[in-house]
């Protein structure tokens, strides 16, 4: 199937939304090759490792549907400019951090920054293609984005067993730099909609809706559930996340407009993505910890462990999106998490001292093989679903679910490996990861449907009365179905 030539602006506008997810993705996954070396220079054990992930994926998470509407409001070349310039900065303060206090602050303050790049940077592609070209460019961007992803180890090794583990936030100052130039080469018109209302209180309720449970799961060990110290901040935390989806139930212009979970396969991917998510973050975390705690690999071998997975992403992400768009995304998404958990399963016959190529490298390139097949249609899915004018909020509500899912999947893992990670622990988590990527696929198969072949682009709905109003399809909640 042949695609027509992408445009010069089309072009910069794909490596614009690839560089400035790359950055954000990066430190989502280059931290974990690197919290051995941070603990042993700044001190803690297990629950300080998961704390420097999940201080980052906390204001992350709860904040991407913020910056969805900021988006909206401000326009999305000056969101991803603000963005990366408070990236470049608090990569810095990481960088320089004296403490693991400190780290941890920098990394809450690194997440803000990174909630602006993601939605704005994907609203982007959907804004500048249509059709089976906009599947296309959705493949590419997943497979630059699952590269920093997944390769962001491999990157953090090589940095800590040759400059240090500080290294590994510096070096987020090249590709902001060269993002920030290719902005001021595009000239793109930033669009601002006109009477977006930010729904802050629903901000304040989401942090604190995310942020009291995850700490209560990760400081249990310590703690115990019977302490107030936990078992206060749990509730709480529970009770805000409830008050804040009841407050996008009833608000004007809420940061997640419900009514998108309306059509199906919006619906439907997003709830495959809390579970394929959760499993990618958990798996990521724990396979490099084991092999440098456990396995006794230096960084950049435990990192280069999980190179196939990146060379597969490289190889066959935009020719999967490419087929999604042809051929929709049903079961791709419905066979690639089965294939990844099978994968999963695999390592599970590793034993010490491992034998990397017998007991983990098979799993690794199944695995690969299977997240490849997963994530552009995926996104094409979800995205695809609802209509170009959402396309920002809609990215921003899927990135919120993948981060947040990965949150929380950081947060269980003291409960499933135990205090100490050993080889059982390693053990329950890659089952536990292989059960999650089969659940996606299943909730894939059975929600996702495959759009009509050859649809023509999709132009705005006129406008129509909504209890009197007259609703216009670039409001946040004006949906068309699929």
């Amino acid at each position: 199937m042949s695609f027509p030539p992408a445009t010069r602006a089309q072009r910069l506008v794909l490596w614009v939304a690839i560089l400035a997810s790359f950055v954000s993705f990066l430190d989502s996954s280059v931290i974990n090759v690197a919290l051995p070396a941070i603990s042993r220079e700044l001190g803690g054990g297990l629950t300080t490792q998961q704390w420097v992930v999940d201080a980052y994926l906390i204001t992350l998470g709860s904040l991407i549907l913020l910056a969805g509407s900021l988006s909206d409001v401000l326009g999305r070349i000056l969101i991803l400019r603000v963005g990366l310039l408070g990236f470049g900065l608090t990569s810095l303060m990481c960088a320089f951090a004296p403490t693991a206090g400190v780290l941890i602050i920098s990394r809450a303050l690194q997440g803000i920054a990174g909630a602006l790049l993601v939605p704005s940077s994907l609203a982007l592609i959907t804004s500048h293609f249509d059709g089976t070209a906009r599947a296309k460019a959705i493949g590419q961007w997943t497979a630059g984005t699952t590269v920093a992803f997944i390769a962001g180890p491999l990157l953090g090794g090589l940095l800590v067993d040759s400059v240090g583990w500080r290294w590994v936030f510096g070096i987020n100052v090249l590709p902001i730099a060269v993002t920030v130039g290719l902005l001021a080469v595009l000239h793109a018109p930033d669009i601002r909609e006109e009477g977006v209302r930010i729904d802050y209180p629903g901000a304040v309720l989401c942090v604190l809706g995310l942020a009291g449970p995850v700490y209560a799961l990760i400081e249990q060990g310590a703690q115990g559930w019977g302490s107030p110290v936990i078992l206060l901040p749990f509730i709480l935390g529970v009770l805000c996340f409830a008050a804040f989806i009841w407050r996008q139930a009833t608000a004007r212009q809420p940061l997640m407009p419900l009514s998108l979970f309306a059509v199906r396969n919006f619906a439907a991917g997003n709830m495959a993505t809390t579970f394929i998510y959760a499993a990618l973050s958990i798996g990521g975390f724990i396979i490099v910890l084991f092999l440098q705690q456990v396995a006794g690999y230096p960084a950049t071998l435990a990192a280069l462990a999980l190179l196939p997975v990146s060379v597969l992403s490289i190889c066959l992400s935009s020719w999967f999106g490419s087929l999604a768009g042809r051929y929709g995304p049903r079961w791709f998404m419905a066979l690639g998490p089965v294939g990844a958990g099978l994968g999963y399963l695999l390592m599970v016959s590793s034993q010490t001292p491992v034998n990397y190529w017998n007991q983990v490298l098979p799993g690794i390139i199944l695995f690969g093989a299977g997240l490849s097949a997963t994530v552009a249609p995926l996104t094409a899915a979800i995205l695809g679903s609802i209509s170009e004018q959402q396309s920002g909020i809609g990215s921003a509500v899927n990135n919120a679910v993948a981060r947040v899912s990965g949150l929380i999947g950081i947060a269980f893992v003291g409960l499933i490996a135990g205090k100490q990670l050993d080889l059982a622990g390693f053990h329950r988590v890659l089952i536990a990861t292989a059960i999650l990527l089969v659940i996606g696929g299943a909730v894939s198969a059975s929600g996702i449907r495959n759009p009509p072949r050859n649809l023509a682009p999709r132009v705005p709905p006129p406008p129509r009365l909504s209890g009197g109003v007259m609703r216009t399809p670039d409001k946040p909640n004006g949906i068309q179905s699929p």
